[in-house]
């Protein structure tokens, strides 16, 4: 059906799918994100070490089954997070969800050239301009000519020399201050409540946590992709948050880089850092490609090249506004995984074929779904982003069982029952 070998317009075949220690391997690449060591110096000085501990295994274990699931569904149907709209959305309607989760990517991307660029100007005194036009360049390139594959091969050297060097770092930061005792007795400085830290253990990776399907339906097996998926946040996604709180902690810093800076281990401290952004950023770029070629039709490969010179360009007013980012992406984007799935539970048997995903334009009751989840996210009390997920997941079966006849022709509702 397609050139394209990132499959962005059909699912991928049996003999493009990958076995289970190349998936981990993403995945984990997938999680070890700096935006969670950000959030990790938040937690670890806001609660006590035994508190910090409890919310990280609730949060990540709440974010490993929303993402595992989402997961499970794209390995079943070899369909990346946009074909799966067009099941829910709409043919068209899709277009909402994948500008969405598109545009947050090239975000991130952006975002992430920025942080990778500053710090080491500062430690080397390289034009931070020059870094972001390189190296922007270089990871457009690498997930451009490579795709799935470039990934997969950043990750197998990223994952290990990021966990060794990280807790290497930690270690020598937790000595530095009398031992880890004197780590478990600190006080929080700035006390946080218990749906507080869930929610930014949540909120901090559900926008990423929402396009798993477009990295694991490369799996051969979806169980095996749904139990992958919930490790690689109970431990990588982990891993991340403790970097952060224990840099927090222990130096006043919170991502793992400026640490090892700090410590004088400058050529480690680059090191971790350009591994850490340039998987990030090539997930990111990966899956924003494959959100803007179901808009367009062109496909993924051409639309990463646009989004990552995009990106690289907006890189400095992306970062300068990250904070606002942040604030638009803990509520416009896990509505739209809560519709993913409780139309998969709905309609399951759709799925087998790809031409059903266009049996209609616009599905309004998906539209009207995600702005109840953004509702329940802004007002409802409790944790912000499983608020907005189950806000919109339990309004779009209630619309759709009331109004099932309104979705599906008559005959059609006739054959079923």
């Amino acid at each position: 059906m397609s050139n394209d070998n990132n499959y962005s317009q059909e699912a991928v075949p049996q003999s493009a799918k990958k076995n289970l220690l190349s998936l981990t391997f993403i995945m984990l690449s997938l999680t070890f994100f700096s935006a969670s060591m950000w959030a990790g110096g938040t937690l670890g000085t806001g609660l006590t070490f035994s508190q910090f501990f409890f919310a990280l295994f609730i949060g990540n274990l709440l974010l490993g089954i929303y993402s595992a699931t989402l997961g499970y569904i794209g390995a079943k149907t070899g369909f990346s997070t946009h074909l799966l709209a067009r099941f829910s959305f709409g043919l068209k309607g899709s277009w909402l969800p994948s500008f969405l989760l598109s545009s947050t990517q090239v975000g991130w991307f952006g975002v992430g050239l920025a942080m990778f660029a500053f710090p080491v100007s500062k430690a080397t005194g390289i034009n931070p301009y020059v870094l972001i036009a390189i190296f922007g360049i270089l990871m457009t390139l690498t997930v451009a000519i490579e795709g799935i594959k470039a990934l997969l091969y950043l990750s197998i050297i990223a994952v290990p020399a990021i966990a060794i060097l990280g807790c290497y770092s930690v270690w020598i930061a937790v000595s530095d201050i009398g031992g880890l005792s004197e780590l478990t007795g600190i006080t929080p400085t700035n006390p946080i409540s218990f749906s507080t830290s869930l929610t930014i253990v949540v909120g901090s990776f559900i926008s990423a946590g929402t396009l798993t399907a477009d990295f694991v339906r490369f799996g051969k097996r979806a169980k095996h992709v749904f139990l992958i998926t919930i490790f690689a946040f109970l431990f990588g996604n982990s891993l991340m948050f403790i970097f952060g709180a224990a840099g927090a902690a222990a130096v006043g810093m919170s991502d793992i880089s400026d640490v090892m800076i700090a410590q004088g281990l400058l050529i480690p401290a680059i090191l971790v850092l350009g591994l850490n952004i340039w998987t990030t950023n090539d997930n990111a770029l990966y899956a924003s490609g494959l959100g803007m070629a179901n808009i367009t039709g062109l496909s993924s490969k051409t639309m990463s090249i646009v989004n990552g010179l995009l990106g690289t360009l907006c890189a400095v007013w992306l970062y300068n506004n990250f904070v606002g980012w942040l604030t638009f992406l803990s509520t416009a984007i896990p509505p739209i995984g809560g519709v993913l799935i409780a139309d998969y539970l709905l309609h399951k048997k759709s799925y087998q074929h790809l031409a059903n995903g266009s049996r209609q334009q616009v599905n309004w009751f998906a539209i009207a779904a995600v702005i109840i989840g953004v509702l329940c996210a802004k007002f409802l009390p409790g944790i912000v982003p499983v608020n907005s997920v189950l806000g919109s997941a339990i309004s779009y079966i209630i619309l759709n069982v009331v109004a099932k006849k309104a979705i599906y022709p008559i005959s059609e509702v006739k054959n079923v029952g």
